[in-house]
């Protein structure tokens, strides 16, 4: 299947912030859906933030709701998920994928294969 790649990840104090990037050489991000998720250390994953082709975001995490947030850059072929006021509990991997459609509801087809966050003093 196709792949997205993600890149942005590290080492980040609490309270830090950083700054993750999807792209993708085989399509065109902004015709579809790019949601964010993440797998932190023996739990499943779950959905973080999903951004439309129209530009709206929809948020899948009460925990991450005004800290994170999703951006396009279409010229860049780049989707970004902005991570600020970051804790101990946002220490996941972090994996990018591309909807089915142009929006959030219809669920994800393509994925990428994460980066790591780790958020310690």
């Amino acid at each position: 299947q196709l792949r997205l790649v993600e890149s942005g990840g590290g080492l980040v104090q609490p309270g830090g912030s950083l700054r993750l990037s999807c792209t993708a050489s085989e399509f065109t991000l902004q015709y579809y859906a790019i949601g964010w998720f993440r797998q932190a250390p023996g739990k499943e994953r779950e959905g973080v933030l999903c951004i439309s082709s129209s530009g709206d975001s929809r948020n899948y995490l009460d925990s991450v709701k005004g800290r994170f947030t999703v951006s396009r850059d279409n010229a860049k072929n780049t989707v970004y998920l902005q991570m600020n006021s970051l804790k101990a509990e946002d220490t996941a991997i972090y994996y990018c994928a591309r909807g089915y459609r142009r929006g959030c509801e219809y669920g994800m087809m393509y994925w990428g294969n994460g980066t790591l966050v780790t958020v310690s003093s």
